[in-house]
Formats: structure tokens, C-alpha cells, sequence
């Protein structure tokens, strides 16, 4: 008998057919004599319908905290309804919001952190036979207020339980059956992968791959939970993801677009020690993730820099930036939206020189110029014009992964 731990994204419970098809699949593993632990994202679009109906009360954007406590409602009508189908078909079977899971959260309102698990009511539960359904995506904080984790919480909601009860798989069953060498919607040859290693995927997932949300390949990395991806839609043997996989003839795990980009450029900036920290010490007060960083050779005692950050963070950080015009003395800031990046990962890139050569060769092909690269160990990514990320997804696919 193990413990099994399984995720369902929104699109797995879209609608009535879909859930019963999640409750069959429970089911399936329960009657074998395991013990079920379920995470269930919102149905469909119900996150972001939510969103726009507080848009509709509040155009200027309500408090974080009442988003919250709105955006809480759609795991809860998911939990509700997947219980009520299971109970249907004749099992045993409890729903139970996050924080009557034990989750404990830090109070960021909206991207909080889990700091604790509790998991006594949930093997309670356990023990009872029952099969448990959790609210993934939330939480409660030390003021007993409801908090979100963000965009693809529920996955990290279970790798969370998971790793507190040392569950034996975390499955995240999604609308694809695993990990591929890049978009197959986009990229007809895309090869599904047997494994991939967390470090690999954790890049994925951070450059743009949505298979898997970052946090939750981090904390498995961590706590050594091995994950599955699997189709919610088709029985089908899916994509491990694990501490180390044998290492086969292609070198490139993937290739991933994220569209959610922006550049900031600071033009003119004094060429003097302290410049660069004041700028992303300012950008850290803001909690503004910034990616690649291009600074320019010093000319006649001044000098630009250019950097990466999400797409919605580009405003906050231009404006946050302009306040520290007279101490920071800059000529101009211009913010631009109008670019991708398109990443290749690969642990095997470390030891084979010529992978670099290989994609700008293939973006030199298709005629498409580079903004800024930035790489690392297991990676390579370059910022190009968003309309081309597309099409060099695909010329470095055919170029890198036979």
C-alpha cells in the first residue's frame, strides 16, 4: 500500500465529464488498496473570471488581501464538486480547504510562502479511509487571514503535502501527458521525455516552460519528492522528474519561449562605483525579479544598463526608477515590451563546447537578431523581438534536438 499524492490543474476539472473523469482515475488507485491525497486547482478560467469581476468593483485594483478571499472561492467550488462525484460513485471521501489541511503561510498576500504543513487533520482522515481532496493554491496566515501562493500554487501545494507526509509519487496530472522537448502545439517534432533531473526542469519552468510551476520543482529538489507529469485526459506513462536520469545522446532537454518579458534601460548613468546596487537594491525593496543584465562599456564618464524583468513589473520598476532621478543622474529610462526570450537547458551543455555556436547559428538561419544572451551552466537564453520567438523556438528545435 503506498501514499500517493496527486495534482489536478483547472483544465482537468473544466467541467462535469472532466471531473468524473479526475474521480474515476482517484478511485482507480484507491480500490487498489492506496492511500489518496488530491490537490485541485480552480475549474477552467475560474481565476482569472474572478479577477475580472473585482476589476468590475474596483478598476483601481482591490486590496490583496480581498483578492485573496476571493480568489480562494474557485479551489473551493473545484474541492466541493470532485468530493460530490467520488461520493457519487460510491467511495469514501472528504473535502478540505487549505487551511484545514494545515497550511501555514507567510502574509505576502497573493504570492505567499508555505512555512509549515500540519498534515494531523489529513491523516486523520487517513486512517478513517477516506480519500482526501485539498484546496491547492491557498492557505492561512498568523492573522488567521486566507492567503494565495500565486500563479500554479496548487503544485506546490502538493509537493508540500508530499514532502510532510513522505508520500511515495506526487503525480501533477496537466492537459499534456509530460515533459517535451519544447511546446508540441508549437513544435510538431517535440519529443516527449522519459526523466529529466530537477535542476533541468527547475530552468524550464522558471525560462517559460508552464508545465510545472518553479516553486514546486524547487521544494521537490529539496525534499527529494519525485514527481510525475501525466495527462489527466489519457492513461499513459508520463515524465519523471528526479535527482538523476541517464544521460542519453541529446545533450538539450528542451527549449522554452516566455513572452512575459520587458526590458529597462537606463541610459547615461554615471560611470562610478554604487551605480548598479542602487539600482537593484531599489529593484529588490520592490520585489522585481530581474534576469539577464547588460551594462555597457564606460564612455566619456557614463554608462548604460539594461536589464530583464516580468512584463508586469515593467512600470513599477520604470517609476520606481525615475523617483531616484536626482541621485541616480541618468540621462533617460525606456521600458520595452516587444521581446521574448527563448531559452535552450541541458546538464550535458556543461562538458560539450559548440551548443552556443549551434543556436545563434540556428537564429542567424532564420534571420533573427539578438538582443542580450545570458548564460549558465545548464542553460543559454537570448532576448529577441516577441514576434520572432515562435519561429526561433522551432530553428533552434531542428537545429539542437535530433
Amino acid at each position: 500500500m503506498a501514499l500517493i499524492v496527486k495534482k489536478f490543474g483547472g483544465s482537468s476539472v473544466a467541467n462535469a465529464k472532466r471531473v468524473f473523469n479526475v474521480a474515476n482515475t482517484i478511485i482507480g488507485d484507491y480500490k487498489k488498496g492506496n492511500d489518496v491525497v488530491v490537490v485541485v486547482s480552480a475549474q477552467g478560467d475560474t481565476t482569472d473570471d474572478l479577477i475580472e469581476k473585482a476589476k468590475e468593483i474596483n478598476p483601481d485594483g482591490p486590496s490583496k488581501r480581498e483578492l485573496d478571499m476571493l480568489l480562494s472561492a474557485g479551489e473551493q467550488m473545484s474541492i466541493a464538486l470532485l468530493a460530490m462525484a467520488i461520493e457519487k460513485l460510491g467511495c469514501p471521501v472528504i473535502s478540505l480547504l487549505g487551511w484545514q489541511a494545515g497550511f501555514s503561510t507567510d502574509s505576502k498576500h497573493g504570492i505567499a510562502r508555505i512555512k509549515k504543513v500540519d498534515p494531523e487533520r489529513i491523516k486523520n482522515e487517513i486512517a478513517k479511509r477516506n480519500i482526501v481532496i485539498v484546496a491547492g493554491f491557498q492557505g492561512l496566515n498568523k492573522y488567521d487571514d486566507i492567503t494565495t501562493l500565486g500563479r500554479g500554487g496548487s503544485d506546490t501545494s502538493a509537493v508540500a503535502i508530499a514532502a510532510t507526509m513522505k508520500a511515495d509519487v506526487c503525480q501533477i496530472y496537466t492537459d499534456v501527458d509530460g515533459v517535451y522537448t519544447a511546446d508540441p502545439r508549437k513544435v510538431p517534432d517535440a519529443k516527449k521525455l522519459d526523466a529529466i533531473t530537477y535542476d533541468e526542469m527547475l530552468e524550464l519552468a522558471t525560462l517559460g516552460a508552464q508545465v510545472l510551476n518553479n516553486r514546486s520543482v524547487e521544494m521537490a529538489k529539496k525534499y527529494n519528492v519525485e514527481l510525475e507529469v501525466l495527462s489527466s485526459l489519457e492513461t499513459k506513462p508520463g515524465t519523471i522528474v528526479k535527482e538523476t536520469v541517464k544521460m542519453e545522446k541529446t545533450l538539450i532537454r528542451g527549449v522554452a519561449k516566455d513572452t512575459n518579458v520587458a526590458t529597462v534601460s537606463v541610459v547615461g548613468l554615471e560611470d562610478t562605483p554604487g551605480v548598479a546596487f542602487k539600482i537593484f537594491n531599489k529593484l529588490a525593496q520592490k520585489r522585481i525579479n530581474v534576469d539577464i543584465i547588460l551594462q555597457s562599456v564606460g564612455r566619456d564618464g557614463t554608462k548604460d544598463i539594461t536589464f530583464s524583468v516580468p512584463k508586469d513589473d515593467g512600470k513599477t520598476a520604470v517609476e520606481s526608477l525615475e523617483a531616484m532621478k536626482d541621485s541616480l543622474n541618468f540621462h533617460k529610462i525606456a521600458l520595452d515590451e516587444s521581446v521574448a526570450k527563448v531559452s535552450i537547458v541541458g546538464a550535458g551543455m556543461e562538458s560539450h563546447p559548440g551548443v552556443a555556436s549551434k543556436m545563434f547559428e540556428a537564429l542567424y538561419d532564420a534571420n533573427i537578431n539578438l538582443r542580450m544572451i545570458s548564460t549558465s551552466e545548464i542553460k543559454i537564453s537570448v532576448l529577441i523581438d516577441a514576434e520572432c520567438a515562435d519561429r526561433a523556438v522551432k530553428a533552434v528545435h531542428d537545429k539542437l534536438i535530433d
